[in-house]
């Protein structure tokens, strides 16, 4: 083990559990973000050395600042937490599901990595890697997207969701890189989770996206900041 630890977001199942897996593989030590605290004593037992539960819901702005309140460093923040309600198009979905969309995918962001802040700010290499989707590209909601059918307008929510938090990569990256922040977005691709309908049966292995936030996770000084990567490294158009 070495003194480095991260924090995973939503990381008690799915992407976010490989992910916190591959960090505490390489010796950090990983909270590992769970609303539910059974589940996420779980995934603590099953990645094993390293690993930490923080209990976190990152629609709950007094648990966030409870767990804040628990970390004293953090070298790695990875705000992988995320739903996706439906796949209609927005004249289907109502407001409410956009109101409870933005609430985890685009505030818990901006609420979580602003009350870690202070113990990102402790480290000498700080990294914030924000989960987002190959679907929230505009330039590819424009033209052939393997990911999704053009023109279909589908998971309107949780796309212009991702799109706005690609936005707040952007902000983030700009405003904190005097203080030599990393801050990128991943598009992991369709992955066999239970985020969206069907997945699990046609999507691909989560531990191929885990290693691309892995390497943006651990990105040296000389890396990108401000970017929007696909899971193999490739950059994704905005």
């Amino acid at each position: 083990m070495n003194d480095r630890t991260a924090l995973v977001t939503g990381a008690n199942k799915g992407i976010g559990k490989h992910i916190a897996r591959l960090l505490a593989t390489e010796g950090l030590t990983v909270y590992v973000g769970s609303r539910d605290p059974e589940r996420g004593r779980q995934a603590v037992e099953e990645i094993g050395a390293g690993a930490r539960l923080l209990v976190l819901d990152v629609t709950d702005p007094d648990g966030i600042a409870q767990a804040a309140a628990r970390v004293d460093r953090l070298d790695v923040l990875v705000n992988n937490a995320g739903v996706n309600l439906s796949l209609t198009s927005p004249a289907d979905t109502g407001v409410e599901e956009f109101r409870r969309t933005y609430e985890t995918n685009v505030f818990g962001v901006v609420a979580v990595t602003n009350a870690f802040l202070p113990a990102l700010r402790r480290s000498p290499n700080p990294r914030i890697v924000n989960v987002s989707s190959g679907t929230a590209s505009l330039t590819w909601s424009a033209a052939p997207n393997p990911q999704f059918t053009p023109g279909s307008g589908g998971a309107a929510a949780y796309r212009s969701a991702k799109a706005a938090l690609n936005a707040l990569t952007v902000f983030y990256a700009q405003t904190l890189a005097e203080e030599g922040f990393k801050v990128n977005a991943l598009a992991p691709g369709l992955r066999a989770t239970d985020l969206t309908s069907g997945a699990a049966a046609v999507g691909g292995d989560p531990a191929e996206a885990a290693r691309g936030a892995l390497r943006l996770a651990l990105l040296p000084d000389d890396g990108p900041t401000g970017g929007f990567w696909s899971w193999d490294g490739t950059p994704v158009p905005w």
